[in-house]
């Protein structure tokens, strides 16, 4: 017998349910001890930044005014989701996923702490800027236009969770709370940041980047854009824009920490009172028009 924390575990070599939950609960201990000894996972994580940035920025013209960037961000997300998956690479797995998982939140706070400097430096610029900062987290409201389209798919419920936002943590804890966690809400409001937290950056990145060549708009509306209520979103959407206008770096830092900022402290207050209640009565509107039926109800319709 071993105690691991307060669990008592029988450590049987015959018992392969059990040794499986042994092991478990001992790398789940190792993590919180030792997660920066993991040097396999370090390595391999400078070995694909040194990679992406010997490739380093691709531009790619599209016409005489138009180029798509693409940063070395992304090659690092893309390989990295290569290694995970590669099932001969037995040193990246699930405990590595979750060191990194820590590891990236840890180095996002100083990213944020950067802009929050930055933001302090421009902020005669935010206050010219006026109600604009605040209007442009109505773009909130933009995800319910997705609504039709995953009614079309077959979703029911679920859908209500996965357009009212983007589908970040203030966001899934709005769901959480009114409709329970196991509600087919917070089942769509899940998927949405699961899907948002492994192919969120590069998408973003990548529209930004084709936003920047298209779309004749000022630097700090991009900037604006960028603040999504995700710090890593957030990082994604700023290095395309920080290579699209040199010399406007501190500005533009600013107005993407700021509006980041206020996706979690105004965004979080217009999904409470206009997004949720607006993306219900748009559900209840057109699921009885263009909803499928459910596996359950046309099983029940054949019975009749």
């Amino acid at each position: 017998m071993e105690f691991l924390g307060m669990i008592c575990i029988p450590k049987r070599a015959d018992d392969g349910h059990v040794e499986h939950i042994y092991r478990e609960k001992t790398d789940r201990r190792i993590l919180k001890k030792n997660p920066w000894r993991d040097y396999k996972l370090h390595l391999t994580v400078f070995f694909l930044v040194v990679i992406a940035e010997l490739i380093g920025t691709i531009y790619i013209p599209i016409s005489k005014n138009v180029t798509i960037t693409i940063m070395p961000l992304i090659y690092t997300i893309v390989l990295g989701l290569i290694f995970y998956l590669d099932k001969r690479i037995t040193w990246i797995k699930r405990r590595q996923a979750r060191i990194a998982e820590g590891a990236m939140m840890l180095f996002i706070g100083i990213l944020i702490a950067k802009l929050a400097v930055s933001s302090g430096q421009s902020i005669h610029l935010i206050f010219e800027m006026g109600p604009a900062l605040i209007l442009q987290e109505l773009g909130h409201l933009a995800t319910i236009l997705v609504l039709p389209i995953a009614l079309l798919l077959g979703f029911k419920e679920e859908s209500i969770g996965m357009t009212n936002s983007i589908g970040r943590e203030p966001n899934v804890a709005v769901v959480v709370d009114k409709y329970g966690f196991n509600s087919p809400q917070s089942r769509g409001v899940f998927a949405i940041f699961i899907i948002g937290t492994v192919i969120g950056t590069i998408f973003i990145s990548f529209l930004v980047t084709f936003s920047l060549s298209f779309l004749p708009l000022h630097p700090y509306a991009f900037a604006m854009a960028s603040g999504v209520g995700s710090a890593s979103m957030n990082a994604a959407a700023i290095g395309p824009t920080l290579a699209a206008f040199p010399g406007l770096e501190t500005s533009i830092e600013a107005f993407a920490g700021f509006s980041n900022l206020l996706s979690f402290c105004v965004g979080i207050y217009i999904v409470i009172f206009v997004a949720m209640p607006l993306t219900e009565k748009l559900y209840y509107w057109l699921e009885p028009k263009i909803g499928k039926k459910s596996v359950v109800e046309k099983k029940n319709g054949d019975d009749e």
